[in-house]
């Protein structure tokens, strides 16, 4: 058994084994070492430790983020289907259509990611508890009973969440991309988060409530554009919107004569940490 040129193999298809490994010169001390020491029978047992090593850990990180996403979806998809199921709170017809089809979205993305999980080997977290009077449990938060009483409300929190959602998705995205069918798919979910949170603006544009400055199919600046009167709950809405006003990308300044920071910053999102996301999202979940 030629253990150099499995070794050879295995780097056409993943360049970066010998990082999962160690250091390229550690890797091969390792590996020159097993031939020299082991008998040619314990050779594949070896072998498998080694790349066990390299991907195992690989797959637990990636079990790690997947995670943290089922936790976000998790509360989209309550907060849509109790959206839905509130008698009288979206108005019938094409409002009521597209929170339902995107309730059925989120529920999606919750199997996918259960799945996902389950054939990485990993365990998917349980379904937690939420407050979605942003209470942490207490049921007593700033939004109060209105999320699900109140449509001008129940639609801020939603563009919130979805907004959330992406920047979410993108300050993940690094870590996935050792798996390109995973990394594929939490770019498409991703995609459609966008697509989501851009419909539910242009609701919020047409209801006219909660509103202020000119709400747009996307984000200008680090603005939400929601005002709920409430000077405290438009600060923690304000940490999802916080970093979208840059206009340097890939150190490249954007703002030319002709493209000002409006425009500059609308071209791209931004990526939240999972800290950032995990201090946003933690007042909608109970203990």
């Amino acid at each position: 058994m030629n253990l150099q040129n499995i070794i050879n193999e295995i780097e056409k298809v993943d360049p970066e084994v010998y990082d999962r490994v160690d250091t390229r010169r550690q890797a091969m001390q390792r590996f020159a070492t097993l031939g020299k020491t082991l008998a040619l029978a314990a050779l594949p047992t070896a072998l498998g430790g080694l790349l066990n090593k390299a991907y195992g850990q690989n797959n637990a990180a990636i079990v790690d983020v997947l995670n943290f996403a089922l936790k976000l979806e998790y509360l989209e998809a309550e907060f849509y289907t109790r959206g839905v199921a509130a008698a009288g709170l979206i108005p019938a017809g094409a409002a009521t259509g597209a929170m339902t089809t995107i309730r059925d979205h989120e529920n999606a993305h919750v199997q996918f990611l259960r799945m996902a999980i389950a054939n990485l080997g990993g365990t998917a977290i349980a379904r937690p508890n939420f407050d979605f009077s942003a209470g942490g449990g207490s049921g007593t938060g700033p939004l109060g009973n209105n999320t699900f009483t109140s449509y001008p409300v129940f639609l801020a929190v939603a563009q919130t969440f979805e907004d959330t959602g992406v920047r979410a998705y993108k300050g993940q995205a690094p870590n996935l991309i050792s798996n390109n069918d995973v990394l594929t798919a939490a770019l498409n979910i991703h995609s459609v988060e966008a697509r989501h949170a851009s419909h539910i603006r242009q609701m919020r544009r047409a209801n006219n409530m909660l509103v202020t400055g000119t709400v747009k199919p996307w984000i200008t600046l680090n603005q939400s554009n929601i005002d709920t009167g409430n000077s405290g709950l438009n600060s923690a809405i304000q940490a999802s919107y916080n970093g979208e006003e840059l206009t340097t990308q890939a150190t490249v300044n954007i703002v030319t004569a002709s493209i000002n920071a409006d425009r500059a910053s609308e071209a791209f999102d931004e990526p939240l940490t999972m800290a950032q996301v995990v201090t946003i999202v933690t007042p909608f979940f109970a203990p």
